[in-house]
């Protein structure tokens, strides 16, 4: 039985497969092609955290996959009145194939996985964000494919830069986990006091990163762009100093023509337009966010698949 509790836990080899599924999948999915290896199983969705994309992502993903879905907040389960969290994994794995969890503390994902019996997967943690950055990265891969098919070849992030703008958040984290497996370069940009955690993010390699304090340096010869709102869930009470600390770090069209003039930009989404992005990149001809946030549930549809039944 295999988690996917962070970026880390799978391989190179493992994540090149299930690009490969992800796009065998999606190709399924536009031409309205059933694609259901897991009819009778069924997926529990945790929710701390609030959530769009998560969400939809991962319950449309599971009925098209033949599957169920079974949705629980902290508010209409036991979960939100106390019970510690290993009696809460003995019984919900039981009844389930597979959890998805979105919370808060990585510990709490972390004892939950510890005490169940069924796969359970990282749909946000205020440390990482892995599901996002698999997503990011397949659409990054179809974008800039070097095959002449467009196949999906993970080599083709070998070498590039990423220049990440922002707060040092879970996806920050995410984004140096990824770096070190496939050999691509980390331009890391937060204002002071917003850093990355080294520790936290496991930033052991320093050729998969480099620290810059000027933004529009950061993105200078960037492959791909992008942000995060300044503001994480969990964190608005901070909103007010957080707009002052990072008044510098929007991403706007002076930082694009610094990166090269095919780099993409990205966004996790909910986005500010004038805040962390400005309207104009958001909306431009580089921005490929919609084509990001469907991606989520052509990834996490091979993931699931994979962590239940294994190669297919």
């Amino acid at each position: 039985m295999r988690h996917y509790l962070q970026f880390s836990d799978l391989t190179t080899d493992e994540y090149a497969y299930l690009f490969d599924r992800a796009s065998l999948i999606k190709k399924r999915f536009k031409a309205y092609e059933k694609h259901q290896p897991l009819v009778d199983r069924t997926l529990a969705m945790i929710f701390e955290k609030a959530s769009t994309r998560t969400r939809v992502s991962f319950e449309a993903g599971m009925y098209q996959l033949g599957g169920s879905v079974v949705h629980l907040t902290t508010g209409d389960s036991q979960l939100g009145r106390a019970e510690p969290i290993e009696d809460s994994a003995k019984v919900i794995s039981r009844m389930v194939d597979l959890v998805m969890i979105r919370t808060y503390e990585q510990t709490k994902l972390e004892c939950f996985a510890q005490n169940s019996r069924v796969p359970v997967i990282n749909g946000l943690t205020n440390e990482f964000h892995p599901c996002q950055i698999m997503a990011d990265l397949f659409t990054f891969l179809e974008h800039r494919s070097s095959d002449k098919n467009q196949k999906i070849n993970i080599n083709d992030l070998k070498g590039k830069v990423v220049a990440w703008v922002g707060d040092g958040n879970n996806m920050a984290n995410t984004w140096l986990q990824a770096s070190s497996i496939f050999g691509f370069k980390v331009h890391v940009c937060t204002p002071r006091g917003y850093e990355v955690d080294p520790k936290v993010a496991g930033m052991t390699s320093q050729n998969s990163f480099e620290i810059f304090r000027n933004p529009i340096k950061a993105c200078e010869g960037a492959d791909l762009v992008t942000t995060d709102v300044w503001t994480s869930m969990g964190f608005e009470a901070e909103n007010e100093a957080r707009k002052l600390a990072f008044a510098d770090w929007c991403v706007d069209s002076k930082m694009m023509s610094s990166a090269k003039p095919d780099a993409l930009f990205m966004h996790c989404l909910p986005a500010h337009r004038g805040e962390e992005v400005s309207a104009e990149v958001i909306d431009g001809p580089q921005s490929v966010v919609w084509d990001e946030a469907e991606n989520r549930l052509h990834v996490q549809k091979a993931l699931m698949e994979f962590l239940v039944l294994g190669h297919q």
